[in-house]
């Protein structure tokens, strides 16, 4: 399926803005403690992982759910678009490699999914392509980890992001095969509405 241009000068566009920020993105981060209820959520997650099993993340920034996960006893594939991010977690000593959610295979099968703030930057007519694949990556029985910004429209400004109505994008989980399992809003850091999502592939 042929992405349209303006998805991919959207996609550069976000990419690049994230190749010159990335150091000072990791210093806000660090300065911010992993919220409790996003700890939660990836706990969630993991009841569906067995002990060292495969989770994919997408779009890990400077990689802190991923060290969260392998706390937890699961083995992560940490993959991002943006290769500052990938050199700073090479920094210490974590490996990751370069991967694009919307043009890129996702490979598998995987126990989970884990996509954090990275799919609100993808284009709402290449949101269905995506979970295809994600659903396509999973294992029977495993699961996807989402979060979403809340809200109507989108920002066009250095970093494209596209905002989702809560249940139009229980409907995109939906058609893509994936159950929703359990959801949570929350207001993150100045004040934006987010929405997680912890959906199934069936057995």
């Amino acid at each position: 399926m042929k992405i349209p241009a303006q998805a991919l000068e959207n996609s550069r566009r976000t990419l690049q803005s994230y190749e010159a920020s990335a150091r000072a993105y990791n210093a806000i981060v660090a300065e911010h403690p992993l919220q409790p209820e996003i700890a939660d959520a990836m706990r969630r997650m993991m009841q569906f992982v067995p002990p060292g099993g495969t989770v994919l993340e997408i779009g890990s920034g400077p990689g802190r759910d991923a060290d969260f996960v392998e706390s937890l006893g699961g083995t992560v594939r940490r993959t991002d678009a943006v290769q500052a991010f990938l050199d700073l977690q090479a920094e210490r000593g974590k490996k990751g490699e370069l991967l694009d959610v919307v043009t890129d295979a996702l490979g598998g099968p995987y126990d989970a999914v884990l996509a954090m703030c990275v799919l609100i930057h993808v284009e709402r007519t290449q949101v269905g392509p995506v979970l295809r694949k994600v659903f396509d990556a999973l294992a029977p029985g495993g699961a996807f980890l989402v979060s979403m910004r809340v809200g109507e429209g989108e920002t066009n400004g250095e970093c494209h992001t596209v905002l989702w109505a809560k249940e139009r994008f229980a409907e995109a989980l939906a058609a893509a095969g994936l159950r929703t399992h359990w959801e949570m809003e929350r207001i993150g850091r100045n004040e934006e509405a987010w929405v997680y999502f912890l959906a199934l592939r069936p057995q």
